[in-house]
C-alpha cells in the first residue's frame, strides 16, 4: 500500500492501524498495542505510522520481550515508536463487575 500525505489517505490508514492494534490474537497483545493506539495514533506522522505497521507485523511475543526488557531490541526496531510502547501503561483488564464507564 502507498501511502501518501493525503488526509483523507493516512486517516483510512489509521483507522486499519487501529484495528490491528486491538486485534492482535492475545489478549497482553491487543492490551499493549490497543491502548498505545489509543493513546499516540491520531499524534502519529507518516514515518511513525510505517515503524508501527512494520511492528505489527512482527510476532507479538517477540514484540512483548522486546518492551518488557527481556530481550535485546534489533536495531532495526529501536525508534521512537517502539519507546512510545515502553512507557508505562495500564495493562488491567476491567473485571465484569466493574463499571467501565471513563470520566
Amino acid at each position: 500500500m502507498t501511502h501518501t500525505t493525503d488526509t483523507s489517505d493516512i486517516e483510512l490508514w489509521r483507522k486499519r492501524l487501529r484495528f490491528r492494534c486491538w486485534h492482535r490474537g492475545s489478549r497482553e497483545a491487543d492490551l499493549m498495542f490497543g491502548r498505545f493506539a489509543e493513546r499516540h495514533l491520531d499524534q502519529l506522522e507518516p514515518v511513525q505510522l510505517k515503524r508501527l505497521e512494520i511492528l505489527l507485523d512482527q510476532e507479538d511475543p517477540s514484540v512483548w520481550a522486546w518492551v518488557v526488557g527481556r530481550e535485546a531490541t534489533p536495531e532495526a526496531f529501536d525508534h521512537d515508536v517502539l519507546a512510545m510502547l515502553r512507557e508505562p501503561m495500564d495493562l488491567s483488564v476491567p473485571s465484569d463487575d466493574e463499571d467501565d464507564t471513563r470520566i
